[in-house]
Formats: structure tokens, sequence, C-alpha cells
């Protein structure tokens, strides 16, 4: 079992910033309807085929970090330098966190990735 903080994130989603906002706020967008064959055929007929998930200052500046440079140890060390105390506890926080977008297919770990392609 790897260590979480040891792991680098990638994004599996596209994203938008917020400009009406003026906060570069980003938004992850989500397909509806899954992303099989029906669900490709029936986004391709609605005028806004995706869910929008809009992060807030945090969840943004994780985001932008979740590159497939960045291990999560580096995220954590960048939050406390930009953010403060107010992140604390930190890495208790991105645990969380990087559970939601694993589990909504938002993001992988390019370590278990490559060792599932390997199996």
């Amino acid at each position: 079992m790897q260590n979480l903080l040891d792991l680098t994130p990638v994004r599996l989603k596209e994203h938008r910033i917020n400009e009406s906002k003026g906060d570069g706020a980003v938004s992850v967008l989500v397909p509806k309807f899954g992303t099989g064959k029906i669900g490709a055929w029936l986004r391709k007929r609605i005028k806004h085929p995706d869910y929008r998930v809009n992060l807030d200052d945090f969840g943004t500046h994780v985001w932008n970090l979740c590159d497939g440079k960045n291990r999560v140890r580096d995220i954590g060390i960048s939050l406390q330098k930009t953010f403060g105390d107010s992140v604390e506890p930190v890495y208790d926080r991105l645990s969380v966190f990087f559970r939601q977008l694993e589990k909504s297919k938002l993001i992988a770990f390019k370590e278990i990735q490559q060792n599932n392609k390997e199996k």
C-alpha cells in the first residue's frame, strides 16, 4: 500500500475558469449520463451536456496543482504557504478531498495507474 503523500494526482476531467466572478475559481465539468456509448449519444443532443462542480479557493488551488507533476505532499506544502493556518489540518483535509475526487473519477494517481497497467 502506498503512502498518499507520495502519490501524484492527475486530472481526468476538463475544467473551466469562472470568468464571471473574476476570482479564477475552477468548475470541473462532469459528463451527464456517464461516459458510455448511450451517455455520449444523449450528451450530443442536449444543450448542457455536463454538470459543473464549482470548487472553492482551496479546491481550485489543489485542482490546479493536479497536473501529474506535483505529489500530494507538495500540494499540502503549497496550500500551507498560500493559505496559512486556515487549511490546517492540511493533510487530513487533503486526504478526504482526494478520496472524494478519486471516488468521483475526477482524478487518478499516476503511480496507481502505472501499477494497474503493469498487471
